[in-house]
């Protein structure tokens, strides 16, 4: 596995008031286990990417942060998140990619008590809400931006063609709990796994059933594979894309038939266009500047916005936890957690943050916008 440490010098002599007598010379450590090897690596490498670009420091007190890549798997983000538990004290754990590495990595920090945001959609239990934060969006709440633009456009029918995993049943049961409920029949359920180079035969069996619309639950380039099999084998209705497609390289990897689908996304993909007052704004454009400066135009990524926006949270967060305990104590991962609760209107590229103690995700309607894709590139549907 590959390990990076991004670890840069404090200036001691310009500690603000908010930093606690006896913290000079500590640092913060965070460990992040991410997906840049293997299928979900279109997903792990921008979260990688971004880590270019967020503070080296927070409250005077410097940071340390230990990227190891899991390569999708749980068995290697759980592994990764003991190690950051056991042998670097981490302060905070982030990861992963994925939807199955995350529950892993969730699982492993609420039994060690280390706060711990999740850069994958993942389903909470009670077991996972104490320490486990989630930064992308829920899906309930970009689903309905899917299922309103569907019941708005005469759709009566869906099919749906989703990961085999977690992921894709964390779509369907909001597909049957939101759209069923708006009168949206949902006529077929077919599913292959991330590694899958083929789903000829899961996709004849859906354009047999000729639903009026299709939903694809799947995440990176691997979102792309339904795509083009299901323009090459002739359906013609409108594809729906989930927030986990949002990127270049859908459309670089999808062609042609990425033309007129339709995604869910988050603001950070088109902030240019947002109301000076968009909370979102700010955060959206500065990643995005910096992101394509380094990594090329039109490089921006729903993804890099994922592990950024966890640093935009504890430039508030941990200000106020180094107000009550030191880095590498229990009280001050406990004082991380109280913050995340107190804390409000958080602002960052991808939403405004208002964690509660149910509400792990903490985002409302401003956390996504709809894109189609036209002449090869994003637009927004008004």
């Amino acid at each position: 596995m590959n390990r990076i440490v991004f670890a840069a010098a404090a200036v001691f002599a310009l500690l603000p008031l908010s930093a606690r007598a006896g913290d000079e010379g500590k640092e913060i450590v965070i460990g992040i286990t991410l997906s840049t090897t293997g299928p979900a690596a279109a997903l792990g490498i921008p979260e990688r990417n971004a880590l270019d670009f967020v503070p080296k420091e927070i409250g005077g007190v410097k940071l340390k942060v230990i990227a190891l890549d899991d390569g999708g798997d749980p068995t290697n983000a759980t592994n990764n998140a003991r190690r950051f538990v056991t042998e670097a004290n981490a302060d905070i754990i982030m990861g992963s990619s994925v939807t199955p590495p995350t529950i892993a990595v969730s699982t492993v920090a609420n039994e060690a008590g280390v706060p711990h945001f999740g850069l994958a959609p993942m389903p909470f239990t009670a077991a996972r809400l104490k320490w486990s934060v989630d930064l992308p969006q829920p899906i309930p709440v970009v689903g309905k931006v899917l299922y309103d633009h569907m019941k708005k456009n005469g759709v009566k029918t869906v099919g749906f063609i989703g990961y085999s995993d977690s992921y894709g049943d964390l779509w369907m049961n909001d597909l049957k709990a939101q759209a069923a409920a708006m009168g949206i029949q949902i006529v077929a359920d077919e599913r292959y796994a991330r590694p899958d180079t083929s789903v000829t035969g899961q996709v004849l069996k859906l354009v047999a059933a000729n639903p009026d619309a299709i939903l694809v639950g799947a995440s990176g380039t691997a979102a792309a594979l339904p795509q083009v099999e299901l323009r090459e084998r002739g359906y013609k209705g409108p594809i729906y894309q989930s927030h986990g497609a949002a990127s270049m390289d859908f459309i670089r990897i999808a062609g042609n038939a990425a033309e007129g689908v339709f995604i869910a996304a988050g603001p950070v993909m088109a902030p240019e266009g947002q109301d000076d007052q968009s909370l979102t704004k700010k955060p959206g454009l500065a990643l995005d500047t910096a992101y394509e400066t380094k990594y090329g135009p039109n490089s921006r990524s729903q993804f890099a916005a994922h592990s950024y926006d966890a640093f935009e949270i504890l430039k508030r967060v941990l200000p106020i936890a180094l107000k009550h305990a030191s880095p590498g104590t229990p009280e001050f991962r406990e004082a991380i957690r109280k913050a995340l609760l107190s804390e409000k209107e958080i602002a960052a590229s991808q939403g405004v943050y208002n964690f509660t103690e149910q509400d792990r995700s903490g985002v409302d309607e401003r956390s996504r916008i709809l894109l189609t894709v036209k002449n090869g590139k994003y637009q927004v549907v008004k």
